[in-house]
């Protein structure tokens, strides 16, 4: 009975050591395992199996990328001027071996260099440069820390300055001189506007002006046109009518009517003074000279009627 108990306890003894001998490596990790206290292997994703007691995994390796948030750093700038800045690193575990053995806390090493870095870069750097030149300062830090960390595994993807804060004082003063650019900025927008509102208003002025003008004489080229294309419908009439009566062999009876219908049009009452054609007098004494003939006769013819009555 002991013997078979013995067995027993054998049996699952080596099924214990079996069953945690049988690793499984999930995806983005990686095992780095040793042998008697000696680096072996390097166990990728899948199934593994290991010696009892003698092989052993030293360290599991995440193969994502990590983000490490560094706390504010005080740095001084070049002329002098105290500022925090924290930053924002995120890498990558490229080689487990290296990892595990190159340096004893990785993120204490990481923080550290970037600190000295830091402190590097922004001595060289006045404090507007500073505040501008962000992409400056990303790349020089991730460059200086991906060639230092190559030989502890790990790929620097890249550095980000999170926050910069100066001084509350520096702050201040920077917040004024700010507001002071953009008033300003906005005295100056508002007087070009002015400049430019003006100018179109005087060009507007201008240019009514010039309309004006250009209507004025086009009426009057209008209105000399007009009396000018009267006075020569007139002239025209004129010489229709004088040419009708050469035509006509008019006597000269008709035209010193003609000659009264004209005197007649001149003596409208407008005029102050008319000088009459000898012509025109004589035949205004004929044509009463006729007048009273023709008279008399109507008064003999009226008398003789009487009579007879």
């Amino acid at each position: 009975m002991l013997s078979i108990i013995s067995v027993i306890v054998l049996v699952v003894i080596v099924l214990a050591l079996i069953v945690t001998s049988i690793r499984i490596v999930p995806q983005a990790n990686a095992y780095v395992l040793e042998r008697l206290g000696a680096y072996y292997a390097t166990w990728q994703v899948g199934l593994h199996f290991k010696v009892p007691l003698i092989d052993k995994v030293a360290r599991k390796v995440s193969l994502k990328e990590h983000v490490i948030d560094f706390p504010p750093q005080p740095v001084i700038t070049k002329d002098n001027v105290t500022i925090e800045i924290d930053t924002v690193v995120y890498f990558q575990i490229t080689d487990p071996k290296l990892y595990a053995y190159g340096v004893e806390n990785p993120m204490a090493a990481i923080e550290n260099l970037t600190a000295t870095t830091l402190r590097n870069i922004i001595g060289e750097l006045e404090l507007d440069g500073t505040l501008t030149s962000r992409e400056h300062i990303n790349g020089k830090i991730r460059v200086v820390l991906d060639e230092a960390t190559d030989a502890w595994g790990i790929k620097i993807n890249r550095v980000e300055v999170k926050n910069i804060n100066p001084p509350a004082d520096i702050q201040m003063a920077m917040e004024k001189q700010m507001r002071a650019e953009r008033e300003r900025r906005e005295a100056i927008l508002r007087a070009e506007g002015e400049k430019k509102s003006a100018i179109l208003i005087a060009e507007g002025n201008k240019e009514a002006v010039i309309l004006e003008a250009e209507a004025s004489k086009q009426a009057a080229i209008k209105a000399a046109e007009g009396e000018a294309e009267a006075i020569l419908m007139v002239q025209r009439a004129t010489a229709d009518g004088i040419r009708m009566l050469g035509e006509a062999d008019a006597t000269k009876e008709v035209l010193t009517l003609k000659s009264l219908e004209a005197f007649e049009k001149a003596a409208d009452g407008k005029a102050t003074k008319i000088i009459i054609p000898a012509e025109i007098q004589g035949m205004a004494g004929l044509a009463s000279s006729l007048t009273g003939i023709v008279d008399g006769m109507k008064e003999q013819e009226q008398a003789q009627a009487g009579r007879m009555n």
